[in-house]
């Protein structure tokens, strides 16, 4: 549970940071995804999404979006959302803050987003300090863990029906390690949480 759905005391570490986004008068979830846009995985996402009529929120690594300004191009004219997620993928414990910040920065130039989401969900509180007075960070109250490769997408698709809820921020990734469980639980996931009454809304920029 510690990995999807993390706990008081992770939340607790970084307070500003946004975990969930509840409606208090609605039933609301915000799909995201991780990692970013690349061409085997991302068009499917994205015809999926506005086949069902929903909006989502795409966390992009900049040099995926560098290497496909199409990709980019398509998610900002079909109304979704999207934010920073490093140029390089890189994972705040193995990095000095001036080098993360200096990744996100690169980044920040091909996206130019004020909601910024660590790979991994993993960050030093003096890079999260710098963070904060340039981005809105964004983490999540729930992780499907569709990129492991011990995932099924039945479990996959457990781990939503177990810890979904109202105001819930949901990471799917695209990408390709997690293509095979994404391709069959993610169009369950839409059914399931449809069924179930919720809203699908895109993070507010």
């Amino acid at each position: 549970m510690l990995i999807e759905q993390p706990g008081l005391l992770y939340r607790l570490l970084f307070p500003e940071a946004v975990w969930r986004i509840q409606q208090h008068r609605r039933k609301v979830v915000y799909l995201t995804f991780d990692d970013g846009p690349i061409p085997e995985v991302t068009p499917w996402v994205l015809d999926l999404l506005r086949s069902r009529g929903i909006r989502a929120t795409f966390f992009l690594v900049g040099d995926n979006v560098r290497r496909n300004p199409q990709l980019f191009e398509r998610i900002k004219a079909e109304g979704h959302s999207y934010g920073n997620h490093t140029m390089h993928h890189l994972q705040g414990f193995k990095v000095t803050a001036m080098r993360y910040m200096r990744d996100i920065t690169e980044a920040d130039a091909l996206i130019d987003s004020h909601l910024f989401r660590p790979p991994h969900g993993l960050i030093r509180w003096k890079q999260a300090a710098a963070i904060r007075r340039r981005y809105n960070l964004i983490m999540y109250d729930l992780v499907t863990r569709d990129y492991s490769s011990r995932m099924t997408p039945d479990r996959v698709l457990s781990n939503v029906h177990r810890y979904a809820r109202n105001g819930s921020i949901i990471v799917f990734h695209d990408s390709l390690r997690a293509e095979r469980n994404l391709r069959k639980a993610l169009p369950a996931a839409i059914d399931w949480l449809s069924n179930q009454g919720y809203e699908f809304l895109p993070i507010p920029m």
